[in-house]
Protein backbone atom coordinates (compact mmCIF):
# COMPACT_ATOMS: atom_id res chain seq x y z
CA UNK A 1 0.00 0.00 0.00
CA UNK A 2 2.95 2.45 0.70
CA UNK A 3 4.12 2.42 -3.14
CA UNK A 4 -0.17 3.08 -4.22
CA UNK A 5 0.16 5.73 -1.74
CA UNK A 6 3.34 7.44 -2.85
CA UNK A 7 1.92 7.29 -6.52
CA UNK A 8 -1.21 9.08 -5.54
CA UNK A 9 0.51 11.82 -3.74
CA UNK A 10 2.53 12.11 -7.02
CA UNK A 11 -0.55 12.71 -9.07
CA UNK A 12 -2.19 15.23 -6.73
CA UNK A 13 0.97 17.16 -6.46
CA UNK A 14 1.88 17.48 -10.08
CA UNK A 15 -1.89 18.32 -10.60
CA UNK A 16 -1.37 21.27 -8.36
CA UNK A 17 2.07 22.41 -10.11
CA UNK A 18 0.02 22.15 -13.37
CA UNK A 19 -2.83 24.32 -11.93
CA UNK A 20 -0.44 27.23 -11.05
CA UNK A 21 0.99 26.96 -14.04
CA UNK A 22 -2.27 27.49 -16.09
CA UNK A 23 -2.53 23.78 -17.57
CA UNK A 24 -4.64 21.10 -17.06
CA UNK A 25 -3.99 17.03 -15.98
CA UNK A 26 -6.70 14.26 -15.53
CA UNK A 27 -7.34 14.00 -11.73
CA UNK A 28 -6.56 10.05 -10.40
CA UNK A 29 -9.55 8.17 -11.08
CA UNK A 30 -8.70 4.28 -9.76
CA UNK A 31 -12.16 2.47 -10.04
CA UNK A 32 -13.95 2.27 -6.05
CA UNK A 33 -12.87 -1.25 -5.98
CA UNK A 34 -9.27 -1.19 -6.92
CA UNK A 35 -7.99 -2.92 -3.81
CA UNK A 36 -8.96 -5.80 -2.25
CA UNK A 37 -10.78 -4.14 0.83
CA UNK A 38 -12.74 -2.05 -1.07
CA UNK A 39 -14.27 -4.89 -3.12
CA UNK A 40 -17.49 -4.11 -3.62
CA UNK A 41 -20.46 -6.06 -2.59
CA UNK A 42 -22.82 -8.13 -4.41
CA UNK A 43 -25.95 -7.94 -2.14
CA UNK A 44 -28.07 -9.99 -4.46
CA UNK A 45 -27.91 -11.93 -7.57
CA UNK A 46 -28.66 -11.78 -10.54
CA UNK A 47 -25.74 -8.87 -10.12
CA UNK A 48 -24.25 -6.87 -13.31
CA UNK A 49 -21.96 -4.21 -13.50
CA UNK A 50 -19.72 -2.01 -15.69
CA UNK A 51 -16.91 -0.04 -14.51
CA UNK A 52 -13.75 1.95 -15.91
CA UNK A 53 -11.03 -0.36 -15.03
CA UNK A 54 -8.60 1.95 -17.44
CA UNK A 55 -6.61 3.18 -14.39
CA UNK A 56 -6.99 0.04 -12.42
CA UNK A 57 -3.63 -1.15 -10.25
CA UNK A 58 -2.16 -4.05 -9.10
CA UNK A 59 -1.12 -4.33 -4.91
CA UNK A 60 1.40 -6.19 -3.75
CA UNK A 61 -0.84 -8.18 -1.88
CA UNK A 62 -2.95 -9.50 -4.88
CA UNK A 63 -2.24 -13.36 -5.54
CA UNK A 64 -0.68 -14.50 -7.87
CA UNK A 65 -2.31 -17.79 -8.52
CA UNK A 66 -4.48 -15.77 -11.41
CA UNK A 67 -3.35 -13.00 -13.44
CA UNK A 68 -3.79 -9.92 -11.32
CA UNK A 69 -3.04 -6.91 -14.00
CA UNK A 70 -5.07 -4.27 -13.27
CA UNK A 71 -7.23 -6.11 -10.66
CA UNK A 72 -10.28 -5.17 -9.40
CA UNK A 73 -12.47 -6.71 -6.40
CA UNK A 74 -16.05 -7.75 -5.97
CA UNK A 75 -17.26 -10.28 -3.04
CA UNK A 76 -20.44 -11.94 -2.61
CA UNK A 77 -21.43 -14.18 0.58
CA UNK A 78 -24.46 -16.67 -0.25
CA UNK A 79 -27.11 -17.36 2.57
CA UNK A 80 -27.65 -20.62 1.58
CA UNK A 81 -25.96 -23.82 -0.87
CA UNK A 82 -26.11 -22.59 -4.61
CA UNK A 83 -24.16 -23.62 -7.92
CA UNK A 84 -23.29 -19.63 -9.13
CA UNK A 85 -21.74 -18.39 -12.07
CA UNK A 86 -19.66 -15.29 -12.49
CA UNK A 87 -18.34 -14.04 -15.70
CA UNK A 88 -17.01 -10.92 -17.82
CA UNK A 89 -19.10 -11.58 -21.21
CA UNK A 90 -19.84 -8.27 -22.72
CA UNK A 91 -15.83 -6.17 -21.44
CA UNK A 92 -13.75 -4.32 -24.45
CA UNK A 93 -10.19 -6.34 -23.42
CA UNK A 94 -9.02 -9.66 -22.19
CA UNK A 95 -10.09 -10.32 -19.24
CA UNK A 96 -9.14 -12.78 -16.91
CA UNK A 97 -11.55 -14.02 -13.59
CA UNK A 98 -10.38 -15.90 -10.46
CA UNK A 99 -12.53 -17.02 -7.52
CA UNK A 100 -10.88 -16.71 -4.21
CA UNK A 101 -11.77 -17.52 -0.30
CA UNK A 102 -9.59 -16.39 2.75
CA UNK A 103 -7.94 -13.18 3.85
CA UNK A 104 -5.54 -10.92 1.75
CA UNK A 105 -2.23 -12.63 2.29
CA UNK A 106 -3.85 -15.93 2.68
CA UNK A 107 -6.06 -16.70 -0.27
CA UNK A 108 -7.19 -19.96 -1.64
CA UNK A 109 -7.59 -20.45 -5.69
CA UNK A 110 -11.39 -21.82 -6.15
CA UNK A 111 -11.21 -20.99 -9.36
CA UNK A 112 -9.11 -19.34 -12.66
CA UNK A 113 -10.40 -18.86 -16.27
CA UNK A 114 -8.75 -16.73 -19.15
CA UNK A 115 -10.72 -16.46 -22.57
CA UNK A 116 -13.80 -19.08 -22.05
CA UNK A 117 -15.59 -17.51 -25.28
CA UNK A 118 -12.78 -14.69 -27.64
CA UNK A 119 -11.62 -12.51 -24.20
CA UNK A 120 -14.30 -13.36 -22.00
CA UNK A 121 -13.77 -15.13 -18.84
CA UNK A 122 -16.55 -17.37 -17.00
CA UNK A 123 -16.77 -19.17 -13.64
CA UNK A 124 -18.74 -21.98 -12.48
CA UNK A 125 -18.88 -23.35 -9.02
CA UNK A 126 -20.70 -24.69 -6.00
CA UNK A 127 -21.03 -21.46 -3.15
CA UNK A 128 -21.43 -22.92 0.01
CA UNK A 129 -24.00 -20.59 2.04
CA UNK A 130 -22.06 -18.39 5.15
CA UNK A 131 -18.51 -18.41 3.11
CA UNK A 132 -17.45 -14.77 1.53
CA UNK A 133 -16.09 -15.62 -2.09
CA UNK A 134 -13.68 -12.90 -3.24
CA UNK A 135 -13.87 -12.17 -7.34
CA UNK A 136 -10.52 -10.29 -9.00
CA UNK A 137 -11.24 -9.48 -12.26
CA UNK A 138 -7.91 -8.57 -14.34
CA UNK A 139 -6.18 -8.42 -17.84
CA UNK A 140 -4.39 -10.67 -19.62
CA UNK A 141 -1.47 -12.03 -19.13
CA UNK A 142 1.22 -11.57 -16.23
CA UNK A 143 0.99 -9.87 -12.93
CA UNK A 144 1.80 -6.32 -11.71
CA UNK A 145 1.09 -4.02 -14.31
CA UNK A 146 -1.54 -1.61 -14.11
CA UNK A 147 -4.64 -1.00 -16.98
CA UNK A 148 -8.01 -2.15 -18.19
CA UNK A 149 -10.83 -0.74 -20.19
CA UNK A 150 -14.80 -1.46 -20.07
CA UNK A 151 -15.11 -4.49 -17.65
CA UNK A 152 -18.70 -5.82 -17.57
CA UNK A 153 -19.03 -8.00 -14.35
CA UNK A 154 -21.86 -10.08 -14.19
CA UNK A 155 -22.99 -13.48 -10.94
CA UNK A 156 -26.14 -14.95 -11.18
CA UNK A 157 -27.39 -18.39 -10.00
CA UNK A 158 -27.47 -21.02 -12.09
CA UNK A 159 -30.30 -23.43 -11.42
CA UNK A 160 -31.21 -27.34 -11.92
CA UNK A 161 -32.84 -28.26 -15.20
CA UNK A 162 -36.20 -29.04 -14.93
CA UNK A 163 -35.71 -32.38 -15.59
CA UNK A 164 -32.54 -33.28 -13.16
CA UNK A 165 -34.35 -35.55 -11.25
CA UNK A 166 -35.75 -38.94 -12.60
CA UNK A 167 -39.12 -37.89 -11.75
CA UNK A 168 -39.94 -34.79 -13.57
CA UNK A 169 -38.08 -36.79 -16.77
CA UNK A 170 -39.85 -34.69 -19.84
CA UNK A 171 -42.15 -36.40 -22.00
CA UNK A 172 -40.94 -36.50 -25.45
CA UNK A 173 -44.15 -36.44 -28.02
CA UNK A 174 -44.37 -36.59 -31.81
CA UNK A 175 -40.25 -37.34 -33.48
CA UNK A 176 -38.34 -35.38 -34.32
CA UNK A 177 -37.97 -33.58 -31.37
CA UNK A 178 -35.06 -31.12 -30.38
CA UNK A 179 -34.58 -29.57 -26.65
CA UNK A 180 -31.65 -27.13 -24.95
CA UNK A 181 -30.94 -27.61 -21.30
CA UNK A 182 -27.71 -25.94 -19.45
CA UNK A 183 -26.40 -28.49 -17.12
CA UNK A 184 -24.41 -25.88 -14.81
CA UNK A 185 -27.00 -26.33 -12.15
CA UNK A 186 -27.60 -30.50 -13.43
CA UNK A 187 -26.94 -32.59 -10.38
CA UNK A 188 -26.89 -36.46 -9.76
CA UNK A 189 -29.61 -37.44 -7.28
CA UNK A 190 -29.36 -40.11 -4.81
CA UNK A 191 -29.90 -43.30 -6.30
CA UNK A 192 -29.50 -42.29 -9.73
CA UNK A 193 -27.53 -45.44 -11.39
CA UNK A 194 -24.22 -45.56 -13.43
CA UNK A 195 -24.09 -47.63 -16.84
CA UNK A 196 -21.34 -47.06 -18.96
CA UNK A 197 -20.50 -44.01 -17.54
CA UNK A 198 -20.46 -42.39 -14.19
CA UNK A 199 -22.58 -39.36 -14.12
CA UNK A 200 -22.19 -35.91 -12.23
CA UNK A 201 -24.61 -34.09 -13.97
CA UNK A 202 -27.62 -35.83 -15.62
CA UNK A 203 -31.32 -34.66 -16.99
CA UNK A 204 -33.98 -37.03 -18.12
CA UNK A 205 -36.19 -37.75 -21.12
CA UNK A 206 -39.09 -40.41 -21.93
CA UNK A 207 -40.39 -41.21 -24.87
CA UNK A 208 -42.94 -44.09 -25.89
CA UNK A 209 -43.89 -44.85 -29.30
CA UNK A 210 -47.16 -45.85 -30.72
CA UNK A 211 -45.27 -48.02 -33.18
CA UNK A 212 -41.94 -50.38 -33.13
CA UNK A 213 -39.52 -48.34 -34.81
CA UNK A 214 -36.09 -47.77 -35.01
CA UNK A 215 -35.27 -44.21 -33.22
CA UNK A 216 -31.71 -42.17 -32.60
CA UNK A 217 -30.95 -39.97 -29.82
CA UNK A 218 -27.91 -37.65 -29.97
CA UNK A 219 -26.33 -34.38 -28.23
CA UNK A 220 -24.83 -30.97 -29.48
CA UNK A 221 -22.01 -30.99 -28.25
CA UNK A 222 -21.84 -34.57 -28.79
CA UNK A 223 -19.56 -35.38 -26.29
CA UNK A 224 -22.66 -35.99 -23.70
CA UNK A 225 -23.08 -39.46 -22.32
CA UNK A 226 -26.55 -41.04 -22.70
CA UNK A 227 -28.15 -44.52 -21.52
CA UNK A 228 -31.70 -45.78 -22.28
CA UNK A 229 -33.98 -47.56 -19.39
CA UNK A 230 -36.94 -48.99 -18.90
CA UNK A 231 -38.67 -49.46 -15.81
CA UNK A 232 -40.58 -46.87 -13.78
CA UNK A 233 -38.52 -45.79 -10.85
CA UNK A 234 -34.91 -45.69 -9.73
CA UNK A 235 -34.64 -48.24 -7.81
CA UNK A 236 -36.11 -50.87 -10.89
CA UNK A 237 -34.47 -49.60 -13.75
CA UNK A 238 -32.98 -51.69 -16.29
CA UNK A 239 -30.50 -50.63 -18.53
CA UNK A 240 -31.03 -51.24 -22.84
CA UNK A 241 -28.17 -49.06 -24.66
CA UNK A 242 -25.38 -46.96 -23.82
CA UNK A 243 -22.88 -44.18 -25.24
CA UNK A 244 -19.62 -43.25 -23.12
CA UNK A 245 -19.03 -39.28 -22.25
CA UNK A 246 -16.89 -38.28 -25.12
CA UNK A 247 -17.91 -40.76 -27.52
CA UNK A 248 -19.27 -38.14 -29.98
CA UNK A 249 -21.64 -41.29 -30.82
CA UNK A 250 -25.46 -41.00 -31.12
CA UNK A 251 -27.99 -43.94 -29.97
CA UNK A 252 -29.62 -46.50 -32.08
CA UNK A 253 -32.09 -48.89 -31.31
CA UNK A 254 -35.38 -50.81 -32.02
CA UNK A 255 -37.63 -49.65 -29.58
CA UNK A 256 -41.05 -51.37 -29.49
CA UNK A 257 -44.64 -49.83 -29.31
CA UNK A 258 -46.09 -49.43 -26.37
CA UNK A 259 -42.57 -49.44 -23.95
CA UNK A 260 -41.73 -46.31 -22.00
CA UNK A 261 -37.63 -45.54 -22.16
CA UNK A 262 -35.98 -43.27 -20.19
CA UNK A 263 -33.37 -41.13 -21.62
CA UNK A 264 -30.16 -40.17 -19.19
CA UNK A 265 -28.24 -37.16 -20.73
CA UNK A 266 -25.15 -36.97 -18.53
CA UNK A 267 -22.82 -33.64 -19.25
CA UNK A 268 -20.07 -33.42 -17.29
CA UNK A 269 -19.50 -29.68 -18.11
CA UNK A 270 -21.01 -26.14 -17.58
CA UNK A 271 -22.15 -25.82 -21.45
CA UNK A 272 -26.00 -26.12 -22.90
CA UNK A 273 -26.39 -29.26 -24.42
CA UNK A 274 -29.47 -30.42 -26.94
CA UNK A 275 -30.89 -33.30 -26.92
CA UNK A 276 -32.40 -34.59 -30.26
CA UNK A 277 -34.42 -37.79 -30.91
CA UNK A 278 -35.65 -38.70 -34.33
CA UNK A 279 -36.86 -42.04 -36.21
CA UNK A 280 -33.58 -43.66 -37.38
CA UNK A 281 -32.41 -42.23 -40.79
CA UNK A 282 -31.98 -45.37 -43.29
CA UNK A 283 -28.63 -46.77 -44.23
CA UNK A 284 -26.51 -46.11 -47.62
CA UNK A 285 -25.45 -48.23 -49.64
CA UNK A 286 -23.40 -48.88 -52.77
CA UNK A 287 -20.59 -50.75 -54.56
CA UNK A 288 -18.18 -50.55 -57.16
CA UNK A 289 -15.95 -53.20 -59.08
CA UNK A 290 -13.47 -54.05 -60.85
CA UNK A 291 -12.26 -54.62 -63.73
CA UNK A 292 -15.46 -52.57 -64.92
CA UNK A 293 -15.98 -55.17 -68.38
CA UNK A 294 -14.92 -58.29 -66.78
CA UNK A 295 -14.88 -61.88 -68.86
CA UNK A 296 -15.58 -64.59 -67.68
CA UNK A 297 -11.54 -65.78 -67.19
CA UNK A 298 -12.00 -62.59 -64.92
CA UNK A 299 -11.73 -62.37 -61.00
CA UNK A 300 -14.04 -59.32 -60.29
CA UNK A 301 -13.40 -57.31 -57.01
CA UNK A 302 -16.37 -56.15 -55.24
CA UNK A 303 -16.05 -52.96 -53.21
CA UNK A 304 -18.74 -51.90 -50.73
CA UNK A 305 -19.73 -48.18 -49.87
CA UNK A 306 -21.87 -48.11 -46.67
CA UNK A 307 -22.95 -45.68 -43.88
CA UNK A 308 -25.24 -45.66 -41.35
CA UNK A 309 -26.08 -41.88 -40.93
CA UNK A 310 -27.89 -43.22 -37.48
CA UNK A 311 -24.56 -44.14 -36.20
CA UNK A 312 -25.43 -48.23 -35.46
CA UNK A 313 -23.19 -49.03 -37.87
CA UNK A 314 -23.06 -51.91 -40.47
CA UNK A 315 -23.71 -55.51 -38.68
CA UNK A 316 -24.14 -57.86 -41.89
CA UNK A 317 -23.35 -58.04 -45.71
CA UNK A 318 -25.21 -59.90 -47.95
CA UNK A 319 -23.85 -60.26 -52.29
CA UNK A 320 -26.28 -62.19 -54.71
CA UNK A 321 -23.90 -62.13 -58.05
CA UNK A 322 -26.90 -63.00 -60.02
CA UNK A 323 -25.48 -66.45 -60.98
CA UNK A 324 -26.58 -68.52 -58.21
CA UNK A 325 -23.42 -67.67 -55.61
CA UNK A 326 -23.32 -65.35 -52.81
CA UNK A 327 -21.15 -64.00 -50.09
CA UNK A 328 -21.12 -62.69 -46.69
CA UNK A 329 -17.92 -60.75 -47.10
CA UNK A 330 -17.80 -56.93 -47.35
CA UNK A 331 -15.67 -56.87 -50.33
CA UNK A 332 -15.44 -59.87 -51.62
CA UNK A 333 -13.46 -61.48 -54.63
CA UNK A 334 -15.82 -63.07 -57.22
CA UNK A 335 -15.74 -65.44 -60.99
CA UNK A 336 -18.70 -65.36 -63.25
CA UNK A 337 -17.77 -67.80 -65.35
CA UNK A 338 -20.64 -67.61 -67.76
CA UNK A 339 -21.04 -64.24 -70.43
CA UNK A 340 -24.66 -62.31 -69.84
CA UNK A 341 -26.09 -59.39 -67.95
CA UNK A 342 -26.16 -60.45 -64.30
CA UNK A 343 -27.48 -58.38 -62.02
CA UNK A 344 -25.77 -58.13 -58.96
CA UNK A 345 -27.33 -56.93 -55.33
CA UNK A 346 -25.50 -56.09 -52.28
CA UNK A 347 -28.09 -55.76 -48.82
CA UNK A 348 -26.27 -54.36 -45.93
CA UNK A 349 -28.29 -54.42 -42.19
CA UNK A 350 -27.73 -52.66 -38.87
CA UNK A 351 -27.55 -53.96 -35.82
CA UNK A 352 -31.51 -52.39 -34.99
CA UNK A 353 -32.50 -54.34 -38.27
CA UNK A 354 -32.83 -51.38 -40.63
CA UNK A 355 -31.41 -52.36 -44.14
CA UNK A 356 -30.26 -50.76 -47.45
CA UNK A 357 -29.66 -52.24 -51.39
CA UNK A 358 -27.75 -51.46 -53.79
CA UNK A 359 -27.62 -53.74 -58.05
CA UNK A 360 -25.36 -52.99 -60.79
CA UNK A 361 -26.18 -54.88 -64.00
CA UNK A 362 -22.80 -56.37 -64.78
CA UNK A 363 -21.92 -56.96 -68.74
CA UNK A 364 -19.57 -60.18 -68.88
CA UNK A 365 -18.18 -60.33 -72.35
CA UNK A 366 -15.11 -62.68 -72.89
CA UNK A 367 -13.54 -61.28 -76.63
CA UNK A 368 -11.16 -63.64 -77.47
CA UNK A 369 -9.51 -63.47 -80.96
CA UNK A 370 -6.07 -65.33 -81.83
CA UNK A 371 -3.56 -64.93 -84.83
CA UNK A 372 -3.31 -68.97 -85.88
CA UNK A 373 -1.25 -69.35 -88.47
CA UNK A 374 1.02 -66.85 -91.03
CA UNK A 375 2.09 -67.86 -94.27
CA UNK A 376 5.24 -66.43 -96.09
CA UNK A 377 7.67 -68.04 -99.13
CA UNK A 378 10.30 -70.30 -97.72
CA UNK A 379 12.90 -68.03 -100.06
CA UNK A 380 13.20 -64.57 -101.46
CA UNK A 381 15.81 -62.22 -102.72
CA UNK A 382 16.86 -58.44 -103.05
CA UNK A 383 13.72 -56.39 -104.54
CA UNK A 384 11.56 -59.49 -104.70
CA UNK A 385 7.68 -58.28 -103.01
CA UNK A 386 6.49 -61.18 -101.10
CA UNK A 387 3.18 -61.62 -99.38
CA UNK A 388 2.75 -62.53 -95.70
CA UNK A 389 -0.59 -63.78 -94.82
CA UNK A 390 -1.99 -63.28 -91.32
CA UNK A 391 -4.70 -65.78 -90.75
CA UNK A 392 -6.65 -64.25 -87.30
CA UNK A 393 -9.43 -66.40 -85.63
CA UNK A 394 -12.43 -65.51 -83.54
CA UNK A 395 -15.14 -68.04 -81.59
CA UNK A 396 -16.98 -65.28 -79.67
CA UNK A 397 -18.38 -61.89 -81.13
CA UNK A 398 -18.02 -59.78 -84.12
CA UNK A 399 -14.79 -58.09 -83.71
CA UNK A 400 -12.81 -55.06 -85.21
CA UNK A 401 -9.67 -56.19 -85.47
CA UNK A 402 -6.13 -54.40 -86.05
CA UNK A 403 -3.16 -56.35 -87.55
CA UNK A 404 0.15 -55.29 -87.17
CA UNK A 405 3.14 -56.76 -88.67
CA UNK A 406 6.93 -56.26 -87.92
CA UNK A 407 10.33 -57.83 -89.63
CA UNK A 408 13.13 -58.37 -87.68
CA UNK A 409 16.52 -56.42 -88.01
CA UNK A 410 20.45 -57.64 -87.06
CA UNK A 411 20.66 -54.76 -85.06
CA UNK A 412 17.21 -53.21 -83.78
CA UNK A 413 14.65 -55.88 -82.88
CA UNK A 414 11.66 -55.73 -85.03
CA UNK A 415 10.43 -52.52 -86.99
CA UNK A 416 7.03 -51.82 -88.52
CA UNK A 417 6.07 -52.84 -91.76
CA UNK A 418 2.37 -52.16 -92.18
CA UNK A 419 -1.20 -52.00 -90.11
CA UNK A 420 -4.97 -53.35 -91.68
CA UNK A 421 -7.89 -52.78 -89.51
CA UNK A 422 -11.01 -55.02 -90.78
CA UNK A 423 -13.90 -57.03 -90.16
CA UNK A 424 -13.55 -60.40 -88.05
CA UNK A 425 -16.63 -62.27 -87.84
CA UNK A 426 -17.53 -64.61 -85.07
CA UNK A 427 -16.99 -68.35 -86.65
CA UNK A 428 -16.66 -71.99 -85.96
CA UNK A 429 -13.02 -72.47 -84.65
CA UNK A 430 -11.43 -74.26 -87.76
CA UNK A 431 -12.42 -70.97 -90.09
CA UNK A 432 -10.48 -67.59 -89.71
CA UNK A 433 -10.04 -64.22 -91.46
CA UNK A 434 -7.07 -63.56 -93.72
CA UNK A 435 -4.73 -60.33 -93.33
CA UNK A 436 -2.71 -59.88 -96.66
CA UNK A 437 0.18 -58.12 -96.13
CA UNK A 438 3.54 -56.81 -99.10
CA UNK A 439 6.89 -56.77 -98.49
CA UNK A 440 9.83 -56.19 -100.63
CA UNK A 441 13.05 -57.68 -99.44
CA UNK A 442 16.31 -55.09 -99.33
CA UNK A 443 19.97 -55.74 -98.75
CA UNK A 444 19.93 -55.23 -95.05
CA UNK A 445 17.42 -58.57 -95.85
CA UNK A 446 20.22 -60.29 -97.22
CA UNK A 447 23.34 -58.97 -94.87
CA UNK A 448 21.31 -61.00 -91.95
CA UNK A 449 20.70 -63.61 -93.82
CA UNK A 450 17.16 -64.38 -93.15
CA UNK A 451 13.91 -62.59 -92.38
CA UNK A 452 11.45 -63.22 -89.87
CA UNK A 453 7.71 -61.42 -89.37
CA UNK A 454 5.92 -60.87 -86.10
CA UNK A 455 2.41 -60.44 -86.40
CA UNK A 456 -0.02 -58.81 -83.50
CA UNK A 457 -3.53 -58.77 -83.25
CA UNK A 458 -5.79 -55.86 -80.91
CA UNK A 459 -9.74 -56.50 -80.87
CA UNK A 460 -9.83 -52.77 -79.21
CA UNK A 461 -11.99 -51.01 -77.85
CA UNK A 462 -12.69 -54.46 -76.83
CA UNK A 463 -10.14 -56.13 -74.14
CA UNK A 464 -8.53 -59.81 -75.12
CA UNK A 465 -9.30 -62.16 -72.53
CA UNK A 466 -6.87 -64.41 -73.65
CA UNK A 467 -3.47 -62.16 -74.99
CA UNK A 468 -1.09 -64.91 -75.20
CA UNK A 469 -2.42 -66.24 -78.17
CA UNK A 470 -2.60 -62.43 -79.93
CA UNK A 471 0.84 -62.72 -81.25
CA UNK A 472 2.54 -64.88 -83.69
CA UNK A 473 6.04 -65.47 -85.57
CA UNK A 474 7.09 -66.67 -88.86
CA UNK A 475 8.97 -69.36 -89.79
CA UNK A 476 12.45 -67.64 -91.34
CA UNK A 477 12.16 -66.68 -95.21
CA UNK A 478 15.97 -67.43 -96.34
CA UNK A 479 17.58 -64.67 -98.26
CA UNK A 480 19.43 -65.55 -101.69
Amino acid sequence: MVRRNVARLVVAFTGVIALLLGGQTAAFAAPTNDDYLAAIAVESIPFTTTIDTSDATSDPTDPTGCYNNGSVWFSFTPTRDMWIQADTIGSNYNTVLSAWTGDQGALTLVGCNDNYYSQDARLAFTANAGTTYRFMAGYCCGNGRDGGGSLRFSVKEVLPPTNDDFADAIPVGALPYTEAQDYQGATRETGEPSSCFTPTRTAWYSYTPTTTESITARTSPGYAGMAVYTGSSLTDLAMSECTTLYSYRPLTFRAQAGTTYLFQVAADGINVHTFQLEAAKQPIADFSYWPSEPNSYDRISFSSSVNDPAGAGISSYAWDFGDGTTSADPNPVHQITADGDHTVRLTVRTPDGRTASATHVIRVRTHDVAIVRMTVPTTARVGQTIGVDVHVRNTRYDESVRVELERSTPTSGYQPVGALTQPVPAASSNKTTRFSFTYTVTSDDLAYGKLTFRASADPSPSRDALPADNELLSTPVIIK
